[in-house]
């Protein structure tokens, strides 16, 4: 049996040669990253939730399942989803929380989360705490998804969709409550460009409070904050048929 639990490695935002790539990070509390089924390949076999678990790596908790050939595997812990309960994965499964089949063969209005958009990869959209894809139509090989966002857009119809809301959907609702646990968490605090020093940041320097000048805002490495700064080409539109912002 693979091991479900591995002990995560820190980078604290470093790259290869131990600069730092990515600012704001380090010092996080000691974890174990537990090994995800995202891609739901137990076909036929059922299993049993045996335990409900917290995962220091996600918004949501994770369910421990016990499928019949002795394997466990965890899954994203669906909203109503108990102990005791069985899911299964295939392609003429009941349209359950917890079971997972492919996205033609679920009724339109349904909820659903850890939605493939290639089949076989695993799920990768709807992954969050309280995610809840609706399927809105159905297309010649293709199936209308409205994501969290608001967005519409179609995805295959023969990858692999899981029934139900994430769980955990009070997320939004928790208060941090301590600059400590902030730290725990891998959080470094950040500070204003021009509450630094000119050596650090191209906003710094000045006497008392001062602005950034007449330059336009720069990143802490001197590049350009403001306007286009992305390859607008770089992504294909051709999939999304209503985007978030209007």
């Amino acid at each position: 049996m693979r091991k479900l639990k591995v002990i995560k490695k820190k980078n604290s935002g470093r790259d290869s040669q131990g600069r730092v790539a990515v600012r704001h990070q380090g010092g996080q509390h000691k974890r174990y990253l537990r090994t995800i089924d995202f891609k739901r390949d137990k076909i036929g076999l059922l299993g049993k939730v045996v335990a409900v678990e917290y995962d220091p790596n996600r918004t949501s908790d994770i369910a421990l399942i016990q499928y019949m050939d002795g394997e466990k595997r965890y899954i994203l812990m669906p909203q109503d989803l108990k102990i005791g309960d069985t899911v299964i994965s295939g392609s003429d499964v009941d349209i359950k929380v917890g079971n997972a089949l492919p996205l033609e063969k679920i009724p339109v209005g349904t909820f659903v989360h850890n939605v493939e958009i290639t089949p076989g990869r695993g799920g990768q959209i709807g992954r969050g705490a309280g995610s809840a894809i609706t399927i809105q139509a159905k297309e010649k090989g293709y199936v209308h998804l409205k994501l969290p966002s608001g967005e519409v857009r179609r995805i295959r119809s023969d990858g692999f969709a899981t029934i139900g809301q994430v769980g955990n959907i009070d997320l939004k609702n928790e208060v941090i409550g301590k600059a400590g646990r902030k730290r725990n968490m891998g959080i470094r605090p950040t500070v204003r460009g021009v509450a630094q020093n000119p050596r650090s940041h191209p906003h710094g320097g000045g006497e008392g409070r001062s602005g950034i000048g007449m330059k336009s805002p720069k990143t802490f490495a001197g590049r350009k904050a403001v306007g286009k700064t992305r390859n607008k080409n770089k992504y294909s539109n051709k999939y999304i048929i209503s985007r978030r912002k209007k």
